[in-house]
C-alpha cells in the first residue's frame, strides 16, 4: 500500500511547471554563488556559508518542501481522490509514509542539488559543501514531516505553510535565541556553522541537538498526521 500511495503522490506532486518554476528559484541561488565565486571576495567560505544560510536554509529548502508536502495529502483530500484510497482497509499510517517519501523523493533531489552547486560556485570548498549536503537533508526531511501533517489539518496548506515559513520562522523567530528554538532553520543553520566554523545569527544549538530535534520534529508530524487521518470525515 505504502507503494501504492508513494506512486499516486509522486505523479500528482511531480509536475513540469512546478519542477521548471522551482528549478529556476534555485538557479537563482547558483547565479549568486557564482557571483561571489567569480568576484573579489576575501573569504568564499563565510560569503558561501551566508549564502546557504539566508537563500537555502531560510528560503529555498522549506519552500520548496512546502510545495510537495502540502500536494501530498492537501490536494486529494481537497479534490476527493483520498476517498479510493480509503476503500482499501489498511493502516493509515501507511497512507502517509507513502506521501511522505513520494514528498522526499521529489523536494530532496532538488533541493540538495541547487543548493549544492550554489556551495560549489561560491569556491568555499569541501567543508562548505558537506554542511549544505547535511544541513539542507536534514532542512528536508523536517519540513516534509511539517507540511505533510498540514496539508491534512487545514484547506490551503500552502498558504498556511507559506505564512509560517514567511511570518514565524522568518520573523518572530529572529526575536531571540529562544524564540529561535521554536523554528526548524535555527537547527539546520546551526549544523551549517558547526561543519564550516563560520558564525551565523543565531546558530547557537549543539551538534547533536541540531540532528536530532529536525528528525524528531519530521517523525512527530508524521504521527500527528496519521492520527488525523484516522480520525477525519473523507467525502
Amino acid at each position: 500500500m505504502i507503494a501504492t500511495v508513494f506512486g499516486l503522490v509522486r505523479s500528482q506532486q511531480v509536475r513540469l511547471p512546478r519542477l521548471l518554476a522551482l528549478g529556476v528559484l534555485g538557479l537563482v541561488g547558483v547565479i549568486v554563488g557564482l557571483a561571489i565565486g567569480l568576484g573579489d571576495t576575501e573569504d568564499p567560505l563565510k560569503a558561501g556559508a551566508q549564502l546557504v544560510n539566508s537563500f537555502g536554509l531560510s528560503l529555498y529548502a522549506p519552500v520548496v518542501t512546502l510545495v510537495f508536502a502540502s500536494a501530498a495529502l492537501g490536494e486529494p483530500v481537497e479534490d476527493g481522490t483520498l476517498a479510493y484510497l480509503w476503500l482499501r482497509p489498511v493502516p493509515r499510517w501507511q497512507v502517509v509514509v507513502g506521501a511522505w517519501l513520494a514528498t522526499l523523493s521529489a523536494a530532496g533531489p532538488l533541493v540538495i542539488v541547487s543548493l549544492v552547486l550554489a556551495a560549489v560556485a561560491t569556491g568555499g570548498g569541501g567543508s562548505l559543501v558537506a554542511g549544505t549536503v547535511v544541513s539542507a537533508s536534514l532542512a528536508v526531511l523536517a519540513y516534509s514531516g511539517i507540511f505533510c501533517a498540514l496539508g491534512v489539518f487545514v484547506r490551503r496548506p500552502l498558504v498556511w505553510g507559506l505564512a509560517y515559513i514567511l511570518l514565524w520562522e522568518g520573523f518572530v523567530a529572529l526575536a531571540g535565541a529562544g524564540a529561535a528554538k521554536l523554528a526548524v532553520r535555527s537547527y539546520t543553520r546551526s549544523i551549517l556553522a558547526d561543519m564550516t566554523d563560520v558564525p551565523l545569527r543565531l546558530a547557537t544549538v549543539s551538534p547533536a541537538t541540531s540532528v536530532i530535534v529536525p528528525v524528531a520534529v519530521g517523525l512527530v508530524g508524521l504521527v500527528l498526521a496519521s492520527r488525523r487521518l484516522r480520525t477525519m470525515d473523507v467525502p
